[in-house]
């Protein structure tokens, strides 16, 4: 059954329309975007499906195909929290009236082929898929940077997670064959060709089935941080602090953990820069160390990283990978793997034997294509 057709089937008639919005991969560049620093993630080709029909009577109707039951109605002028999947959807709508956007109501129904818990971003995917669908419905006029920015305001103050801006903007702004490098101080954008079959690469992501979430206070932990590191050095952001000028700054600082976040944010943002200079040159094979090295700086300095993706990434590495990190928000989720693509499978099929050896749930292995971002289909 269709998501057309499941919407039918529970709100007893036809959808105005049917849009989806993609997970996303980040190549490099991990925790810089709250920092406003630079990333590099692309759309994979799993999806949010939103069938959504435009309601004007301040009635919000959520339904999942993962959740059992009749939808959860709401209404919009009273939306508050609830710790549920709808405040990804609820709280897009609040931040469209909270930003003085004419939006009566919608009927919804969700389909999602994005892994929750997995790092890929499957709340920024709902966020926009229903930020694009009431945008076009109620002829909003936004840009997609701006349903960006509306999703990440949803997310921040309305679900209460500080993410930075990169999830909701690669899931908006992404284009088929690409990779994304974003500039998160100002949105500025170049579309990178980052076509790996054509070369015989792949790039593998590793979810091994470690679910977080980013609102457990970890990662507020870091974010804060990262805020201490910056006001000591007295700048706006760490994304002043210039490569060259690291070794002095971190002289600066007195507090060893606040050191450590301020290397790892400098740093990565150089490797993103040393990325796109290598793709850029042709040398994409070449990009594989300083993936690694991004692996070592969030497992050491930013210390987000678990035995599960540590296992991921050793073993990717010794069974042939050109190189591998962890990419998300870090305490479980995915590891990425750049491959030959001759060695795909040798490297899957060790990773499987390496977690069964571990005594862990056998992690998913698949190929991550880059895809199209938030569009209409129907």
């Amino acid at each position: 059954m269709s998501a057309a057709e499941a919407f039918e089937a529970l709100y007893g008639g036809a959808p105005d329309g049917v849009w989806a919005a993609p997970g996303r991969v980040n190549l490099i560049g991990e925790h810089t975007d709250y920092n406003d620093g630079f990333v590099m993630p692309f759309a994979l080709p799993h999806t949010a499906v939103a069938a959504v029909r435009r309601r004007d009577d301040g009635v919000l109707r959520l339904h999942s195909a993962d959740v059992p039951g009749a939808p959860v109605e709401l209404r919009l002028d009273e939306l508050t929290p609830s710790g549920s999947w709808t405040d990804y959807v609820a709280g897009v709508a609040w931040a469209l009236r909270d930003a003085g956007h004419a939006v009566g109501g919608a009927d919804v129904h969700i389909e999602s082929t994005v892994p929750t818990g997995a790092g890929l971003s499957s709340s920024a995917a709902l966020e926009v898929v229903t930020a694009l669908a009431l945008s076009e419905l109620c002829e909003l006029g936004l840009h997609r940077w701006q349903l960006a920015r509306l999703c990440q305001r949803a997310e921040n103050v309305f679900v209460g997670a500080p993410t930075g801006i990169m999830d909701q903007t690669a899931s908006a702004c992404c284009t088929d064959g690409h990779a994304l490098f974003l500039d998160t101080r100002d949105l500025a954008q170049q579309q990178i060709p980052f076509d790996l079959a054509a070369l015989g690469l792949q790039l593998l992501v590793v979810d091994t089935q470690v679910k977080h979430a980013h609102s457990d206070g970890e990662y507020g932990k870091r974010r804060a941080g990262c805020e201490e590191g910056a006001a000591a050095l007295g700048v706006t952001a760490l994304r002043d602090i210039a490569y060259e000028d690291l070794d002095a700054a971190l002289d600066r600082l007195d507090d060893a953990e606040v050191r450590r976040l301020v290397r790892h944010i400098v740093t990565e943002n150089r490797r993103v820069e040393r990325v796109i200079e290598l793709l850029s040159a042709g040398e994409v094979r070449a990009i594989g160390p300083v993936l690694t090295e991004g692996h070592a700086s969030l497992r050491d300095d930013f210390r987000i990283s678990c035995p599960e993706l540590d296992l991921a990434v050793d073993t990717a590495l010794s069974s042939g990978a050109l190189g591998a990190r962890m990419t998300g928000g870090g305490f479980g989720g995915s590891a990425i793997a750049l491959v030959e693509s001759s060695s795909a499978d040798t490297v899957t099929k060790a990773l499987a034997a390496a977690f069964t050896e571990a005594g862990l749930t056998q992690p998913r292995v698949f190929p991550a294509v880059p895809s199209s971002g938030a569009r209409r289909l129907a």
